[in-house]
């Protein structure tokens, strides 16, 4: 094997990581959580979370990365080789996500050419989201062609490819995002859904509401899922982990703030106050969102500008993942970057189809009324993600200990601020936590609860 790859510097770190926690989950998800549980109350919470809980999964992972050198495979087994199995369970996340992640990324990709050649009044027609997805060939086209940015990028390696790319996209994405926040709290009615937002109202504080928030944390922040660890082992010594950690989940939860108030106030203005037409998922940006721009005199221009956003949004989170494939494939068999990551291509292409056709001719594959991407997103989030940081948490909690890996973060400068907060989460708050996130999960999943 040669010399492991790096990021040249502690800002290109920072911006890959951060492209890595910023996508679809910031921009769409997080949003329509805030809105569903009370605004104001579930964005204290996540804040809450966010530095506490978030700060203590997301130090470990990187920690554990570059101290071992490895991804998350090699990571796990060279401290522990009891422990292999999280590491193999930890890999098969971004396998299954990237696929029908990119599938989406699709999606956003044909959104942008229709609203860039002006046709923000056939985007906001009733049908015109299903009708597109329900096709075979033009979903799959375009799944193609995002699979395709992102394996140049990645084929190009980590400073060449992902550092120089992040630190691009990364400043732009803000920009953008500041801009049409700027712009929806111009229109009428937008201010009612700023209230809203910013208000807590402690009689909407629930389980359900601190559950939701927690679990948003692992899509917001790219935990559980074997990135931070592989970005963790491209991390040089001299590099500060805990400020680098820290100003991650700055620029991942301003983004996710942003992106609230981006879409929050816009949506209440458009639909009258009406929280309902916060959808979740795709309907919410393929459906909600474009008559929301119809309605706008600039809306073909800022409805262009959003799916610039949210395509680098989602670009930067399908690079750390396939990466992170890239870099296990490499790790274990000894291939080369352009080798692995010609494998990992084709494996995702033949793994994406079904994801893509399960809206058209495979729609009679379903599961519990779940598509062939949904079922997908249910294992990998809703099962795989909280087992992967719950055994986590136990193997760095009770088999390596804390110490192990607060020794690393030391390493720089001597100093872990944070360390007893660390140690208290890493191992008693956050196992508990994980076994609620994974049993809520699953009940919602199988459709006992709603969340």
């Amino acid at each position: 094997m040669k010399k492991r790859s790096s990021f040249t510097s502690k800002l290109g770190f920072v911006l890959a990581a951060s492209g890595s926690a910023v996508g679809l989950g910031n921009i769409w998800r997080f949003p329509y959580l805030a809105a569903k549980y009370g605004g104001g109350t579930f964005l204290l919470i996540y804040l809450i979370l966010a530095v506490t809980f978030g700060f203590t999964l997301m130090t470990a992972e990187i920690a554990l990365g570059r101290k071992t050198g490895l991804s998350a495979i090699g990571a796990f087994k060279s401290l522990d080789r009891r422990f292999g199995f999280v590491g193999v369970l930890a890999s098969a996340v971004p396998i299954i996500i990237f696929p029908y992640y990119s599938v989406i990324g699709g999606w956003v990709i044909k959104y942008f050419a229709v609203f860039v050649t002006g046709g923000v009044k056939d985007a906001a027609g009733d049908t015109y989201f299903t009708d597109f997805i329900s096709g075979t060939f033009e979903p799959i086209g375009w799944f193609f062609v995002f699979m395709a940015f992102t394996a140049v990028i990645v084929l190009c390696g980590v400073e060449k490819g992902i550092e120089k790319v992040s630190k691009i996209m990364m400043p732009i994405l803000v920009v953008l995002t500041i801009i049409i926040a700027v712009y929806g709290l111009t229109l009428d009615g937008a201010m009612e859904g700023v209230a809203y937002y910013l208000k807590p109202h402690m009689s909407d504080v629930s389980a359900v509401t601190i559950l939701s928030a927690m679990g948003q944390l692992f899509y917001s922040m790219s935990l559980a899922m074997g990135i931070m660890i592989t970005y963790g082992s491209y991390m040089k010594k001299d590099t500060n982990l805990e400020s680098s950690v820290r100003q991650i989940e700055i620029f991942d939860t301003g983004i996710a703030f942003l992106a609230g108030l981006m879409i929050i106030p816009a949506v209440f203005a458009f639909s009258g106050g009406d929280r309902s037409a916060l959808n979740a998922g795709p309907g919410l940006m393929f459906m909600t969102l474009p008559k929301v721009f119809n309605s706008m005199k600039l809306g073909g221009i800022i409805g262009t500008i959003f799916f610039v956003l949210v395509f680098f949004a989602a670009l930067s989170s399908a690079i750390s993942l396939m990466e992170t494939i890239v870099s296990i494939f490499r790790d274990k068999f000894g291939w080369s970057r352009k080798g692995a990551s010609i494998f990992v291509t084709v494996l995702s292409l033949a793994l994406g189809i079904p994801a893509s056709l399960g809206f058209g001719p495979l729609s009679f594959i379903s599961w519990m009324n779940l598509s062939v991407l949904d079922i997908m997103d249910f294992i990998s989030n809703s099962v795989l993600m909280p087992i992967v940081a719950f055994f986590t948490c136990i193997f760095i909690g009770f088999i390596i200990r804390p110490k192990t890996l607060a020794d690393e973060v030391k390493a720089t400068d001597g100093t872990f601020k944070a360390e007893g907060m660390y140690t208290v989460v890493i191992k008693w708050v956050a196992p508990i936590f994980l076994v609620l996130i994974l049993a809520s999960s699953i009940a919602s999943g199988l459709g006992f609860i709603t969340i």
